[in-house]
């Protein structure tokens, strides 16, 4: 194998790995870890969490195009843009934080486990594609994993509150991902991320304001939120792109696939969250199926590096 495709696959990983400690980062930022077990000490509101990581990543955005000397956007690429925030800035990391609130972080890390599949349902509606019969039947049965796991999870038929949270933040996050990938046709995939982020602002900045907590947080709840800033709402997401640049995008975002598992594999030493046999096998068969499904032919047409691929 070249070497530049070694690097990219490398720096791909190494982007991937930032993005799996979203999860228990947020839990962390939440007051919850090892110590304290599924209780939150001296944590920080799933609100100022969504609020502020957004308002910081956008202030380093807003460093990052004004260095690069970045165009402004132009007629509707505004109202994409706007449609990007919704779903990545205020959609899914408000619904996440609310429903790690009642789910662990492996809970959560399954149902993430369909982000690739269900950003390819978005963007085939979005981008009017015509997925082959086996690709929705790989969308319908990764869906049905998910309430099958939520449904043993809990031991009882009906859906726990926290999963449908969970559901509507990958919802979010897919359809933001979606919008992304047909932003990043018309500018590159960094300035598509660091536009959303820097619109964001006028909201971001007062809400974090709003939301700033009035009692006293742990330096562990600190460390988690800047996390969530600088690393997995913007460095960690420039790592990627990189990769993607480098790499090409088919190749290095199967790593992606690895990131449910890290996810996991993570939230035992950092919120001492047990690692049992029902999480990992539903894992896996959930990344099974949203490998097989990335793989069904589609009617499509070429696409630069976009935002579909990646994690917040």
């Amino acid at each position: 194998m070249p070497h530049t495709e070694t690097k990219s696959l490398w720096l791909g990983f190494f982007a991937v790995t930032l993005f799996a400690l979203t999860l228990p980062m947020t839990k962390l930022a939440m007051g919850a870890n090892a110590m304290t077990g599924a209780h939150f000490v001296n944590g920080l509101s799933p609100w100022f969490i969504a609020f502020g990581r957004a308002a910081v990543a956008g202030i380093l955005s807003a460093a990052y195009l004004y260095t690069h000397k970045a165009a402004w956007p132009k007629g509707k690429q505004w109202l994409t843009l706007m449609a990007m925030s919704a779903g990545n800035v205020f959609g899914f990391p408000i619904f996440q934080g609310l429903g790690l609130l009642y789910v662990s972080s492996a809970h959560a890390a399954v149902f993430n486990g369909l982000l690739p599949l269900l950003t390819a349902v978005m963007s085939a509606f979005l981008f009017r594609q015509k997925p082959s019969r086996a690709f929705w039947l790989c969308a319908v049965l990764g869906g049905m994993m998910v309430i099958a796991f939520s449904l043993v999870r809990t031991g009882s038929l009906s859906l726990h509150w926290g999963d449908i949270l969970i559901f509507i933040a990958v919802f979010f996050c897919a359809a933001g991902y979606a919008f992304g990938a047909k932003l990043s046709l018309e500018m590159p995939a960094p300035q598509a991320l660091c536009w959303m982020l820097v619109l964001s602002l006028p909201m971001t900045l007062p809400a974090s304001a709003l939301t700033f907590p009035s009692e006293s947080v742990s330096t562990t709840a600190w460390l988690g939120f800047f996390y969530l800033s600088s690393v997995s709402m913007w460095f960690g997401m420039m790592v990627w792109y990189y990769a993607l640049n480098l790499g090409g995008a088919v190749r290095v975002s199967q790593v992606q696939l690895l990131q449910v598992f890290l996810s996991i594999l993570f939230a035992v030493p950092l919120l001492g969250e047990p690692l049992d046999g029902l999480t990992i096998g539903f894992a896996l068969a959930v990344v099974a199926v949203a490998y097989v499904g990335k793989k069904m032919p589609t009617q499509t047409q070429p696409t630069k590096t976009s935002l579909k691929t990646g994690g917040l």
